[in-house]
Parts: C-alpha cells; structure tokens; sequence
C-alpha cells in the first residue's frame, strides 16, 4: 500500500509492530451531511482511540488506513500564544478563569508564557503520537480530546501533572484549546 507523505514522497506502508493509524474519510452521499462527521474528516486517530466508525446509522464514513512513518513525521501540536498571554495568566483582566493562580503558585509567571507553551506542545505531540489521549466531547465543533502533561515546579522542584484541552484537525494537527483543563 502506498502514501503520500505530507512533503509529498511516496512512502510504503511497513509491517512492523507499531500501532496502526487512521484517517476519518467522509464521503459525500445524499443531500444532506452530518456536521460531526464533516468535522472529523481528514483528522488522525490513532487505530484504538478512533471514535467509532460508523458514527451514525446512515453513516458512509471510513477509517483509512495512513502510514505510522507519514504520522510521526507529520503530526503538530500547536497552540496560539493568546491561550498563556492574556487567557491563562489573566494579563489583561479579561480572564478571571483563577488558573493563572495555579501557575502562581507552581512558580510561574507570564514570563514562562512562551516557555509553557512549547513545553505543552511538545509534550501533546509526544502523548498524541504514543496514544496518550483521551476523546472527548464530539459535535458540529469538532472532536476534543485531553493530554496529559507534567512540568516542573519552580518553587520545589517537584512536578505537577495536569489535563490540557485540543481539538483535532486534518492531517494529523491538534489544536490547543485549554492550557489547563483540570489536575
């Protein structure tokens, strides 16, 4: 079986043991389309944390099979900057969310924006490509799911480990949509 890598070389599907992946395919049939199932088309699941396929009774969507290697080289974590800076440390009094307070007292400060924000991400590529991650709420928004991730406190040098929030994407893109989501 052949792919196309997101660079656009061929790459042949191996036979090894790493865990198979798949593409959420909507095809389009009838009149009308179900807005969960065009959201979830294109996107990446790993093979056993797929949502389930069909979604619905008059459901023609496929999971498509996609090369372990293509996703590993592929897939991105990504998150905009306005989800630490205002949002998560309240910089603009806009945001009484009380997370900011938390960092706070892990011995964060706005000025780790940047720093927490490729941590999360790298952490949620990591998590994402090992099939670390829970599905979560599904409608015509798209598929949530939650990474967990761990950073060092700065004020002891122990750890904390919390839930992010994502969305799913095509092409093996997930989406930051909460830094912190609950412990």
């Amino acid at each position: 079986m052949y792919y196309k890598r997101c660079t656009g070389e061929i790459l042949v599907r191996k036979s090894d043991d790493s865990p198979g992946w798949v593409r959420w395919t909507h095809h389009a049939e009838g009149k009308t389309h179900c807005e969960e199932c065009l959201m979830l088309d294109g996107c990446w699941f790993r093979e056993d944390q797929a949502p389930p396929c069909p979604h619905h009774p008059s459901c023609h969507c496929t999971l498509d099979p996609i090369d372990p290697a293509v996703v590993r080289v592929c897939a991105t974590a990504k998150s905009d900057y306005g989800k630490f800076d205002p949002y998560l440390f309240n910089t603009d009094g806009k945001h009484p969310n009380g997370k900011g307070k938390l960092f706070h007292l892990w011995g964060y400060t706005v000025d780790d924006a940047k720093w927490l924000q490729a941590e999360i991400e790298r952490q949620a590529r990591e998590k994402y490509l090992a099939g670390e991650y829970q599905l979560g709420k599904l409608n015509e928004h798209g598929q949530r799911l939650s990474i967990r991730v761990t950073i060092p406190r700065k004020d002891n040098g122990d750890y904390v480990s919390f839930i992010t929030g994502w969305k799913f994407y095509p092409n093996g893109r997930i989406q930051l949509t909460t830094p912190y989501g609950g412990k």
